[in-house]
């Protein structure tokens, strides 16, 4: 059955993923990613550092370093996740400029301005950049400037280039390039600059926070059930393959609908009736999130026993801790998910399917409903029982995790085998 599969990815998908795979703009988007990986590791280690899910841990560190000792790893985050925007900004056209065999750099640094200039908006101080905005939650934002200011820069270097003859000795060559640089920059600064007017003719201030508000708001008003959770599954994931942070962007949808249904079990609890609700915000993060989006834990398993990838298999090793405390941006960014073709089916695929095994289990009454909630990075094994009570909430995460493992298998192979 696996080889008949295997046999069927090859002929159906792997042609298309290759394809795809090697469209100019992913790739540049997909090496962007990867560069900023070592940025990544470090940013989610300070996570990790700051948010250990064990209280005698932060106990020890704030009388050793006293209350303020996380400022150290904020710093840390500060520049590394904080800004990953203006990171993936710079990176992604100074990639695919390079493509075009067209000054990286210059493409990279007009980017860079343009996207200043389009998420910068007004205060009482003045014009401000909204730092709050320049992590992940900027991501398609970023990604769509960077495109955007690298393609207009690149077509017009290269009709300049085709009506210009520059003169031998009348500048240096350096100069030359920079000098017929003028006229594209300026022309992209133009742009951005009037749609930043036209987004304020609008009362949008801030395009990032209005993009988020638009597509939160059309799910805020769903119900608690399993249509909804395969929905906001489902959308999450396709936003963090598109490299959109999905988590924050569901994560006001997910508090509204899900940490009241927390509160309604822990009070059944407490008043001895019977648990109403299934799906709660630990549902998601101790029975589908393991490892982070994704499930990505049991990816870095297949890895690890099964990858002859060295580059795959030194990821996983420097991936690993964060994982296991659901910290995953490093796989993400690194493998990368994000906007790789071949990961796409498992990396949405696999939660969909998680999120039904689960919660037919405690549907049947294999396992109880969740009544606890446990800090987001709480190791699986250990949340499955604090969250349900029981040793069969820990059973379902190693069941789950097992799923994954099968899942995410075949395209781990798939990928090896066209290099991906």
């Amino acid at each position: 059955m696996l080889n008949k599969f295997m046999r069927l990815m090859e002929n159906k998908f792997v042609p298309v993923a290759s394809k795809l795979g090697s469209q100019r703009h992913l790739i540049a988007i997909r090496d962007a990613f990867i560069s900023i990986m070592p940025l990544a590791i470090i940013g989610s280690l300070a996570i990790l550092i700051n948010n250990f899910p064990i209280r005698a841990y932060q106990n020890f560190m704030a009388f050793l370093f006293g209350p303020e000792w996380t400022s150290f790893s904020n710093y840390i985050y500060s520049g590394t996740f904080a800004i990953m925007s203006l990171l993936i900004v710079f990176s992604i056209s100074y990639n695919l400029a390079d493509s075009y065999d067209t000054d990286p750099l210059l493409a990279a640094l007009i980017s860079f301005s343009a996207f200043i200039i389009t998420i910068i908006q007004s205060g009482k101080d003045g014009l401000t950049i909204p730092f709050q905005w320049l992590d992940a939650s900027g991501l398609l934002v970023a990604i769509l400037v960077a495109i955007l200011a690298t393609e207009i820069y690149v077509k017009m270097m290269n009709i300049i280039k085709l009506k210009k003859q520059k003169e031998e000795g009348t500048m240096s060559p350096i100069l030359n390039r920079y000098f017929f640089a003028l006229i594209p920059t300026i022309m992209i600064f133009l742009i951005f600059s009037l749609m930043r007017i036209v987004f304020a003719s609008f009362g949008i201030e801030n395009i990032i926070e209005e993009i988020y508000r638009l597509i939160q708001l059309p799910l805020m008003g769903l119900a608690n059930n399993l249509g909804t959770a395969l929905v906001i599954v489902f959308i999450g994931h396709f936003f963090w393959f598109l490299g959109l942070h999905g988590t924050n962007i569901l994560e006001p949808v997910i508090q509204a609908l899900y940490l009241p249904a927390l509160q309604e079990n822990i009070q059944a609890v407490n008043n001895n009736l019977a648990v109403p609700n299934i799906f709660t915000k630990p549902f998601f993060d101790s029975f589908v999130y393991m490892g982070g989006s994704g499930t990505t834990i049991s990816l870095l398993i297949v890895i690890y026993l099964f990858s002859n990838s060295k580059r795959k298999r030194d990821l996983m090793k420097l991936s690993s801790t964060q994982s296991v405390f659901n910290i995953n941006e490093p796989i993400l960014y690194g493998l990368p998910i994000v906007m790789s073709p071949i990961y796409l089916i498992p990396f949405i695929f696999t939660p969909l399917i998680l999120t039904l095994s689960s919660y037919f289990a405690i549907l049947t009454g294999l396992v109880p409903k969740t009544i606890a909630m446990v800090p987001w990075g709480t190791p699986p094994i250990i949340s499955g029982f604090l969250i349900t009570g029981s040793i069969t909430g820990s059973l379902l995460q190693i069941f789950n995790i097992f799923i994954g493992i099968l899942i995410y298998f075949p395209f781990v192979k798939i990928a090896e085998r066209i290099k991906e």
